[in-house]
């Protein structure tokens, strides 16, 4: 999920986001048009619905949000793999 943040929201926004029952990571990010990536990991589609609309989209700072649904994964690596000794 990708959401858009008021500027000086993101750096409370995403530590509040990742506390959030669904919600599996958060990530300030740059270079797009988002400023926090959320995984949200549900047992249902359904549960996404609540998830976006119960919780995430009513946080303060929360100024829009875009939804994807994996259908497939296609890599075990973890962030740790995916970025070796990056930072």
């Amino acid at each position: 999920m990708l959401i858009r943040a008021e500027p000086d929201a993101v750096a409370d926004l995403a530590p509040r986001l990742a506390e959030i029952d669904g919600v599996r990571e958060a990530h300030s990010v740059a270079g797009a048009d988002a400023d926090i990536v959320v995984i949200v990991t549900v047992p249902e589609h359904e549960d996404v619905a609540r998830v976006v609309t119960e919780h995430i989209g009513r946080e303060p700072g929360v100024l829009s949000t875009t939804t994807m649904i994996a259908f497939r994964s296609f890599s075990q690596a973890d962030a740790s793999d995916a970025f070796g000794d990056f930072g």
